[in-house]
């Protein structure tokens, strides 16, 4: 009896120290293990330069995290055509300060953007468990984040709001059409409005009335890649679907993957390039694993802080 109790004590105290390190690791380390990841996307037009674009995801950002700061001014040396923004880069009631100073080498840059309701609402503190039971809760409290501020200074960078709206510009000879709906999680997506938008956008986009030139690409971005969301995209014609709020999963098993999505995304689509299929249509859909958690549960385990360079190349491309 006593070598089975001093065996079981033994065990406890082993399984102990397991999750004191991974608690550890997942906290200390990985949350601040900053990954690149890269794709290759065949959607322009044959014979179309390559456009490289620099998708970013939920910052959540809090004034203090300079790591995250520098890391992200860091990916100007990539010299991206187009950065995409799909939200949540407010964390803090003073996230503003560190977004501003992350995201300042990109000035002159073209973006687009849509907001997530960490754009909107700042963290609350909540037992971080709950998140492993079912998606977060919509939030009904008046918005206290400065949300105009942000949009002035996304503004002032050269990028394009696409909250439950349609625009359009050229890159490198290349046409490309965004669509965006605010964000679905809190209910704030308009997909009413697209079609209507895209229509009218459609109607006074420059190149209407000439004749000859590349037939435009059609990109869709939402927060929270909520099954609605992305098949009101596919059916108004996108090819290439940007997306957030998942962090991956954030937790992670090894050889399993992600626990939940905090949406209602399959498992096996809530992170990196897949293929999204809807009415016999199909789009590419980059989900990234964002770059920060809420400042009440910063951890991360199996799932590594991301942004992610995607290159557009022309439909003809090969690697042979």
């Amino acid at each position: 009896m006593a070598a089975t109790s001093r065996g079981s004590a033994n065990a406890a105290i082993a399984l102990g120290a397991i999750g004191l390190g991974t608690l550890a690791w997942g906290t200390l380390v990985e949350r601040n293990r900053f990954t690149l990841r890269t794709h290759t996307v065949p959607v322009l037009q044959a014979g179309a330069r390559p456009l490289t674009v620099l998708h970013l995801s939920d910052f959540h950002m809090a004034p203090w995290q300079r790591a995250k700061q520098e890391w992200i001014r860091g990916l100007a040396v990539y010299e991206p055509d187009l950065i995409v923004d799909t939200g949540d880069n407010l964390g803090h009631l003073d996230g503003l300060e560190g977004v501003e100073y992350a995201l300042e080498p990109f000035r002159g840059t073209p973006g687009v953007f849509v907001h997530g309701s960490n754009d909107y609402h700042g963290p609350i503190a909540k037992n971080p468990l709950a998140y492993f039971t079912a998606p977060s809760k919509v939030r009904h409290h008046k918005p206290n984040l400065d949300t105009r501020a942000l949009n002035s200074f996304f503004e002032g960078l050269g990028w394009l709001d696409l909250n439950n709206t349609a625009r359009a510009m050229s890159i490198k000879g290349s046409r490309l059409e965004f669509l965006g709906v605010n964000d679905a999680h809190i209910g704030w997506d308009r997909l009413d409005k697209l079609p209507g938008a895209v229509e009218e956008m459609r109607e006074n986009v420059g190149w209407q009335d000439e004749t000859g030139g590349p037939n435009p690409v059609t990109i869709g971005l939402t927060h929270s890649p909520y099954q609605r969301v992305l098949n009101a995209l596919v059916n108004q014609g996108a090819e290439l679907i940007f997306a957030g709020h998942t962090h991956g999963g954030q937790v992670c098993v090894p050889g399993h993957g992600a626990l939940v999505t905090n949406c209602d995304i399959p498992r096996d689509k809530v992170k990196g390039l897949s293929l999204w299929e809807h009415a016999r249509r199909t789009a590419y859909l980059n989900v990234s694993a964002g770059l920060g958690t809420s400042i009440y549960a910063p951890v991360r385990f199996a799932c590594p802080p991301e942004a992610t360079l995607v290159t557009l190349v022309a439909k003809d491309f090969s690697y042979s």
